[in-house]
């Protein structure tokens, strides 16, 4: 038997399959690599005498590697970081996280309102009582992050409070960072894979509301499609029996139906296929989270008529009156820069929510009606970096909703007790708010005398 043969056995594992059978997993690992693990250990160990670490530091490192373990969510994670060195050596502390190349924030730390450093230097540097130690990730793994650091910084350490800073205090605390490091890198890593699968758990669900759903319409449209052309052929059978004018009057209506049924469903082609580009950008699915992306536009012509175009028939099915008292949104290039494809979904959920759920009231005057309303309304100065706001509107008549109910409104998987049996996931409103607010904007809802606004408000910057 050869070495390599006798290597291979040493690390042969025997475990069990789903089933039952014993199964051998035999380790990648020849001599060469099982040679330099072995002198890494040894490596190690003259290392870790040499650094001549005191019992109080060698606890410290083993209590971070437990309580890392121990404490699965990021912030609490951060918390543990700055908390072994204040509670065993006294010293306050902060972590900085990289939020893009060579921009960093304070993600946790001992004291509230101390200064916070601005500049967070690349190398380890020791200034007026401050300590600052980069936090490096794993070379191999740096291009998993959203952005490419300078020198594979991914944060930064700060510990002060020091009179004087001994080299060995010094080595003590750069062992400690490595060692945040690497549950850093790996915790960050985790979190952007939970959250990519979180991003297409959603996705799956906003493509099934918005696209798959409203797909159902194209049975029903073409069913009206071949009612039309069975009818030309009944014409066709009657000719003998019918007069020229008479002839000449059904197919007028019919022609009129059919450019009709086909201008429907060619418009809800065009809204779907805007819909499937918009939810199925390669980008999303690269960065695990929708990509806005913004170009002006026209709001009326191209985002708000369009679906109000497809609606129009539900709303007339159900004797839904289109009111514009509310104040129309101006035909003219506004001063907003949105994504034309996912805005336009934000407005297909709103009136579709319109036509399931707009209800007959009783007015001043005693008469009935029943209605829906868009609008808008200019909002000075309502962001708080100083720019306007743009407030966009849609209003349904109808009773309005509890306190308890309007406060859930725009949380994934809620829906209404006056939901009825309307066909609905509670996800709607939910996509309506994860939109606006890659937007910058806000979503909301108020109750009033005749019905329910719901609305939201976009950034409405200056030119």
């Amino acid at each position: 038997m050869n070495d390599a043969k006798k290597s291979a056995d040493v690390y042969s594992i025997k475990t069990k399959d789903a089933l039952g059978v014993g199964v051998h997993l035999i380790s990648e690992v020849g001599p060469e690599e099982l040679l330099i693990i072995q002198r890494r250990v040894h490596e190690k160990m003259d290392d870790y005498k040499g650094y001549s670490f005191s019992t109080v530091e060698k606890r410290a490192l083993m209590i971070f590697f437990d309580l890392a373990q121990e404490f699965d969510k990021l912030e609490e994670f951060f918390t543990v970081c700055t908390s072994v060195p204040k509670v065993l050596f006294g010293v306050d502390c902060r972590l900085y996280i990289a939020i893009g190349k060579d921009e960093f924030v304070p993600v946790g730390g001992t004291e509230a309102k101390s200064p916070i450093c601005t500049s967070v230097p690349l190398e380890k540097e020791f200034k007026g009582g401050h300590l600052f130690i980069p936090i490096r990730g794993n070379h191999d793994l740096i291009g998993q992050l959203d952005f490419k650091p300078s020198g594979d910084v991914i944060g930064c350490f700060e510990i002060y409070n020091f009179n004087d800073l001994s080299d060995h205090q010094s080595l003590f605390f750069e062992k400690f960072v490595n060692r945040i490091g690497f549950q850093l890198h790996s915790k960050l890593l985790r979190r952007k894979g939970q959250e990519h699968l979180e991003f297409v758990r959603n996705l799956v669900k906003d493509v099934g509301h918005n696209v798959i759903v409203p797909n159902m319409y194209f049975k029903l449209f073409y069913n009206r499609l071949r009612d039309r052309i069975e009818n030309i052929q009944k014409l066709s059978d009657e000719l003998d029996s019918k007069s020229s004018g008479e002839i000449k009057n059904e197919l007028n209506t019919l022609y009129a139906g059919l450019v009709s049924q086909f201008n429907e469903i060619h418009s809800h082609y065009e809204q779907t296929s805007l819909f499937l580009e918009t939810l199925l950008r390669r980008r999303h699915f690269e960065e695990g989270r929708y990509i806005v992306e913004k170009r002006p536009c026209n709001l009326l012509k191209q985002i708000i008529e369009p679906q109000l175009e497809r609606y129009k028939s539900r709303f007339e099915e159900r004797g839904i009156r289109i009111d514009m008292s509310m104040g129309g949104v101006p035909d003219r290039e506004v001063r907003i820069v949105a994504d034309v494809g996912l805005i336009s979904q934000v407005y297909a959920n709103l009136f579709s929510n319109a036509v399931k759920y707009t209800r007959e009231v009783v007015l001043h005057n005693g008469s009935h009606d029943k209605f829906t309303a868009y609008g808008w309304d200019h909002l000075k100065k309502f962001f708080e970096n100083g720019w306007d706001g743009l407030k966009l509107n849609v209003f349904t008549s109808g009773p309005p909703l509890s306190l308890e109910d309007s406060e859930k409104l725009f949380q994934a998987g809620f829906r209404c007790e006056n939901t009825g049996s309307e066909y609905g996931s509670g996800h709607g409103l939910f996509f309506v708010r994860q939109v606006v607010e890659l937007h910058g904007g806000k979503v909301g809802y108020e109750s009033g005398e005749r019905g329910n606004n719901f609305y939201f408000i976009l950034p409405f910057g200056p030119e």
